[in-house]
């Protein structure tokens, strides 16, 4: 039973800074201070190979320690919101994996993506309550759009494109969004992220570092679109 145990915790030790469950601890820490998972929201995972590693829900985003970690191999049948999952790895402490497990699934079936990051931004959320109507998010003409991909792992944007991100209803359940993201993803093929209604934003990348790069841009883009808005000043340019 021992070596059962040390081999599963092998999966998220290591001294290698970039392992997957020292960059997710890491990351959390950071965006915390970013304010992007205060109160134990947001999250994200990381894919490699056959593994995803994802942070665990309801905890402390900024003391998160790898030990925490969950590991399921990849690929399997896509996590659906209230049925088991295959796991390669629990932590010992009483944890629940992240809500966000089944969108997280959207990303790397519908995108191929390595890496998605879920965020509870003031910035994400006031963009979704300006937008409401139109249900998507428009900007064009800003310097930040060049470091979003198109689809999230495409060609970037360039300066004179419109960047477009869509707005789903929220849900109670977090897990029950699974299906309307899906949707969404589908019907904008070209947007890197989704937004949820006075909820936060799901961005995805090949890997962790493109995932991040697009969620700073696309949470600067989303920060001056809505001072734009407030202002009066359009924010797509020839439209």
């Amino acid at each position: 039973m021992s070596a059962s145990i040390d081999q599963e915790d092998a999966l998220v030790t290591s001294t290698d800074p970039l392992h997957p469950a020292n960059l997710i601890s890491e990351l959390c820490a950071s965006f915390y201070r970013l304010g992007w998972v205060t109160g134990t929201g947001g999250g994200i995972c990381i894919r490699t190979d056959d593994k995803v590693y994802i942070a665990p829900s309801g905890v402390q985003k900024e003391r998160i320690e790898p030990s925490h970690i969950f590991v399921l191999p990849y690929p399997q049948a896509e996590p659906s919101p209230h049925t088991d999952r295959i796991f390669l790895r629990r932590p010992k402490l009483n944890l629940k994996e992240s809500a966000c497990t089944p969108l997280f699934w959207n990303a790397f079936t519908v995108r191929n993506a390595g890496s998605c990051i879920h965020t509870h931004s003031q910035n994400a959320v006031m963009a979704t309550l300006l937008w409401e109507k139109e249900k998507i998010f428009k900007i064009s003409h800003q310097e930040m759009i060049k470091g979003v991909r198109i689809g999230g792992n495409g060609p970037t944007l360039s300066y004179l494109d419109t960047l477009e991100v869509p707005i789903i209803n929220n849900t109670p359940n977090e897990e029950d969004l699974k299906d309307s993201m899906k949707e969404a993803m589908e019907q904008y093929p070209r947007a890197a992220g989704i937004l949820v209604l006075r909820h936060g934003i799901y961005v995805w990348g090949d890997d962790w570092q493109k995932a991040k790069t697009q969620t700073e841009c696309l949470d600067y883009l989303l920060e001056i679109g809505v001072k734009m808005k407030l202002a009066g000043l359009p924010t797509v340019l020839n439209e």
